[in-house]
């Protein structure tokens, strides 16, 4: 018990990082017998005297221009006083650099199911970025040990296996491409993790080959391992697997015997704290160790059948198992959770066991092995393609609330399955967790969010009754993060896509939201002849049959409760835009009402076309052309009468949004927000 008493009080420790005094408080709020108190603040001291003596090596330098120097590997800047990731286009290559330019702190999520940047910084103990505006020396990155091991397991093998062994034996995942991608979709994200699996292997097999060392020969598996980490970098999941083997093997080897999971756990979580504090906000970090303990939890107490069906079971079990304590986490950062999982794992997971030993092998024998390594790739990349095309469960953001209501519901069943409670008293807790958490989803939501896509607009309107619809997605770059906002928003299905017109920052990532989302109608102006970007859309909806609507002024759209009045463009709009080559003047201008909320789009339009709009007050403006000075002029405020203005815009060589639009905007006493500031902006309807 004292490794874990430990082990907990290294983990509350770590914790403060994020709230020192609950931390603390639970610390000493814990009832424990006295000798694993002092264990449990013991744990508690080491890691803290940890975090203290890292620091922040940056304070006071952010916002600074200055000059840095050092190795580069994978976007890592690594000087004399702490690393920083380095923000640069297109990507530097690995090697010695002296760069000019200043730091900033990374950013947090702007759009929902965004990517966390400050938080993924933070799991690896960076805290600030360095933008490059100059490379001022460069000196390419020597070959070395890992270079060549990469070469003898790429050897004699087709891209894609070739990635899949350097994913399985390096942990380098950059070459996988949308194998990664499948990967997770079937739910063996978990399986490309060095970790456990490679450990085991590893250590199996060197057990057999040292075995005339004796009881050396544990001190002698655990330098390989200690090698093979220096080699791959520190994984957390294979720090973890690391540190718990070599407690094991250290036990072994003093005639203690072996070591069960628990304590395991206790000192890995200790001994990986107090060198990397920060690793509590790696997801790799808290899937890595919340799966051992649901194992740990749960196969103790499941039954063993023999023969065949005994394997079979206790295959899903341990997935299940695994996957038990994850499924909240996994919810989060992917929005799906992958339905054929455990039959994935039952039938990929013995061809993984497979070729992480042939991949092993493959570092000492380069070619040699590439058609056994290459056959069992290919039956493995086919299983994976299969079960990548299998049933998701599409879920939103979970949440803190969502978190803990999920634990609550899962503890009275391991309480059933150690018999504490009956079966059935665990079983009416849990699903009143369930409906718990299921409540939020049934609160109608009336909303705007302008989505934070750079130089660029994304608009989605929720209204009850299920009505979703988005207007414009961005450039093509940016469909990525429409969708995850919409996944994370639990939006399954759109209504309408309205495209305001064909300009590249508008629409550009629209093609591939219609290839990922279900969309009933997409509303497009006047056909632009010839434009890659309108045919490229309305074949995208083609291909999905998707009903493909014209609209211009005078049309109008139903959908649920709301209605769409389109103010433009006219026929004179059209022709101006054809005669000037400007696809400006024929955007689609709508007004869209929902009980007394009334809100303008006005796509690029510029002022020259406003005042031919019919015009009545409304709530919310979407302001015209991010901003620019063309747009949004006297006139059009003085009719709509707007109280609150959104501004899609990022950073952008043009000025936008001008400084006159934005004090045209102020003396009408317009309530300004803009994406560029705040990320994604949310404005609840009434």
């Amino acid at each position: 018990m004292i490794p874990l008493a430990l082990g907990g009080g290294a983990l509350l420790a770590a914790l403060t990082q994020l709230s020192p005094w609950l931390s603390a408080l639970l610390l000493l709020g814990v009832r424990l017998p006295v000798r694993l108190r002092f264990g449990a603040l013991a744990g508690f001291a080491l890691v803290l005297v940890r975090i203290w003596s890292l620091g922040d090596p940056w304070a006071g330098q952010i916002g600074v221009g200055q000059q840095l120097e050092g190795n580069i590997v994978d976007g890592f800047l690594k000087t004399s006083r702490g690393q920083v990731y380095v923000r640069h286009f297109p990507r530097l290559e690995d090697g010695y650099y002296r760069l000019a330019g200043h730091l900033e702190r990374p950013e947090g999520r702007r759009n929902p199911g965004g990517f966390d940047q400050r938080a993924w910084l933070r799991g690896l103990g960076v805290v600030a970025v360095f933008h490059v505006e100059q490379v001022v020396s460069f000196r390419p990155a020597k070959a070395g040990l890992r270079d060549g091991f990469r070469r003898k397991l790429e050897a004699g093998l087709s891209p894609a296996p070739a990635a899949l062994a350097v994913a399985l034996t390096l942990g380098e995942r950059r070459d996988l491409g949308e194998i990664y991608n499948e990967f997770q979709r079937s739910g063996l994200a978990h399986a490309l993790a060095l970790s456990g699996l490679n450990v085991a292997i590893l250590a199996g097999c060197l057990l057999v080959l040292f075995y005339p060392l004796g009881r050396f020969r544990y001190l002698a598996v655990l330098a390989v391992m200690l090698g093979y980490l220096a080699i791959t970098g520190p994984f957390p999941s294979l720090v973890r697997a690391v540190i718990m083997a070599a407690v094991a093997l250290v036990g072994l080897f003093l005639g203690k015997g072996k070591v069960e999971v628990f304590p395991l756990l206790g000192w890995s979580l200790l001994l990986h704290l107090v060198y990397e504090p920060y690793a509590i906000f790696s997801l790799s970090f808290q899937l890595s160790y919340l799966a051992v303990l649901g194992m740990a939890v749960v196969l103790p107490r499941v039954p063993k059948p023999r023969g065949v069906w005994g394997w079979v079971s206790a295959a899903l079990a341990t997935t299940l198992a695994a996957q038990l304590f994850l499924i909240p986490l996994l919810v989060q950062q992917f929005h799906r959770l992958p339905l054929v999982s455990p039959l994935a794992n039952l039938f990929v997971l013995p061809l993984l066991n497979l070729l992480v030993p042939l991949g092993f092998l493959k570092l000492f024998l380069g070619g040699l092995l590439a058609v056994v390594f290459e056959f069992f790739a290919k039956i493995t990349l086919a299983l994976v393609h299969l079960f990548a095309a299998g049933p998701q469960l599409a879920w939103g953001e979970v949440g803190v609330a969502g978190s803990a209501l999920y634990f609550l519901g899962v503890l009275p069943l391991l309480l059933a399955l150690y018999q504490k409670v009956s079966w059935r008293r665990a079983g009416v807790l849990a699903a009143t967790a369930a409906l718990a958490a299921m409540a939020p989803t049934m609160v109608p939501r009336a909303e705007l969010w302008q989505l934070d896509v750079g130089q660029g607009d994304a608009s989605l309107v929720r209204l009850p009754g299920g009505v979703e619809i988005l207007v414009d997605g961005g450039r093509d770059w940016a469909a990525g993060r429409v969708i995850s906002a919409l996944w994370a928003l639990g939006i399954q299905e759109l209504d309408v896509v309205v495209a305001t017109h064909p300009d590249a920052d508008h629409v550009g990532g629209l093609p591939q939201v219609l290839r990922e989302v279900r969309v009933g109608t997409l509303v497009v102006g006047p056909r632009k002849p010839g434009d890659p970007l309108d045919d490229g859309l309305r074949r995208a909806a083609s291909e999905r049959h998707i009903r493909v609507l014209e609209a211009g002024r005078g049309s109008a759209l139903q959908v649920g409760g709301a209605r769409l009045d389109f103010l433009g463009p006219g026929a004179a709009d059209v022709a101006r835009a054809q005669a000037e080559g400007d696809d400006n003047y024929q955007s689609l201008v709508f007004v869209l009402d929902w009980a007394a909320s009334s809100l303008l789009f006005t796509g690029d339009a510029p002022q020259g076309v406003e005042e031919s709009w019919s015009w009545r007050k409304v709530g919310v403006l979407k302001v015209g052309h991010h901003g620019s000075a063309r747009s949004t002029g006297e006139s059009l405020l003085a009719r709509f009468q707007p109280k609150v203005a959104v501004i899609g815009v990022g950073r952008n060589p043009f000025g936008h949004p001008s400084a006159v639009v934005l004090g045209r905007l102020q003396q009408h006493g317009v309530v300004v927000r803009r994406t560029d500031l705040e990320g994604a902006v949310r404005i609840p309807l009434r």
